[in-house]
């Protein structure tokens, strides 16, 4: 039996990053870990400009992507292998830095990649009080936007956003284009594009390299990927209504599907399983695998359909139905 028939259970792949961790992340899979604050799971994407980093490696010491390159049929349930998903637990240990990603039109015309970078966030842990900073509460001119990166006015830059409190259960769309930050003392999973695509408006106090904060851009061209205008209430409001049977806005599913797991779920890949609490069992016709709080699984779609049975919650995190063409 290879891989591609079965779950994998997958150790944690922390890829070093330039900000600061909490400790949730290792609390979470109830081991001792590095105090890296990103775990990538079941990643076939790489750190930007970087060889290896965010690869995700199987049992056996082989890369998940090149296992998926080799039988794309079995993973992926299609000829071609683009998995059309990456997955993180993100550990904020501090504040991340406003920062905003390219969207596909962006993308394609200065990145040469198919995909930009909408996200989701799905809160596991926050402190009372935790919040992100989300979209421009105004509409922001592109001269004053250039003069806040350009001095690192970093207090007018949050002032013009949306501060929104966030909570265990919560669930936000970040569309591409949008301005963020995510507060300090957050454990979440986070769905995304496949793609390290981030352009840094603030740099200071972080050990971010110009280049890799413009993407190699230029800064006025870096820029125009943003969206300067406001965002209404009820535009955040709807970016964090769930639709049924999701944990997702129905917008979301142009580039990613979660959906949440308990006792008597069946699953079906290819798609990641995070398992947010609990302890249980994964069954199916290869047989049954114990699952608890803080396991990460890939689902290859050769495995088949499981079923999930115990006191067990979690997310099933899968790539959208239909892939951006090439």
């Amino acid at each position: 039996m290879t891989a591609a028939n079965r779950p994998v259970a997958l150790a944690p792949n922390l890829p070093e990053t330039f900000y600061a961790g909490s400790g949730r992340l290792a609390r979470f899979h109830g081991e001792a870990l590095p105090p890296l604050p990103e775990e990538w799971v079941a990643s076939t994407t790489r750190r930007y400009g970087q060889s290896t980093a965010g690869l995700s490696e199987l049992p056996d010491g082989s890369t998940l992507l090149d296992a998926i390159t080799a039988e794309p049929q079995q993973w992926l349930g299609r000829s071609y292998a683009d998995t059309g998903l990456l997955v993180k637990l993100l550990d904020a240990g501090q504040r991340l830095p406003l920062h905003v990603h390219p969207d596909r039109a962006f993308a394609r015309t200065h990145l040469a990649s198919p995909y930009g970078k909408t996200e989701a966030w799905i809160i596991v842990d926050a402190s009372p009080g935790a919040t992100v900073n989300l979209g421009f509460r105004r509409d922001v001119e592109p001269d004053e936007l250039a003069r806040w990166v350009e001095k690192q006015d970093i207090a007018a830059m949050l002032a013009a956003t949306h501060e929104v409190p966030v909570h265990a259960g919560d669930a936000v769309l970040c569309p591409a284009g949008t301005p963020h930050a995510i507060g300090a003392d957050i454990l979440l999973v986070e769905l995304q594009e496949p793609t390290d695509l981030s352009i840094m408006l603030e740099t200071e106090g972080f050990p971010i390299a110009p280049d890799d904060a413009s993407l190699g851009l230029s800064r006025d061209t870096a820029l125009a990927c943003v969206n300067r205008s406001g965002i209404s209430d009820a535009q955040l409001r709807e970016w964090m209504t769930a639709t049924a049977g999701s944990m997702l806005p129905a917008s979301a599913g142009e580039f990613f599907r979660a959906e949440p797991v308990a006792d008597g779920a069946t699953v079906h890949g290819f798609a990641v399983l995070i398992v947010t609490e609990g302890a249980g069992v994964l069954a199916g016709p290869w047989g049954a695998t114990d699952i608890r709080r803080g396991s990460t699984l890939v689902l290859p779609f050769a495995a088949g359909p499981a079923r999930v049975t115990g006191s067990v919650s979690g997310v099933l995190c899968a790539p959208p139905r239909e892939l951006p063409l090439r």
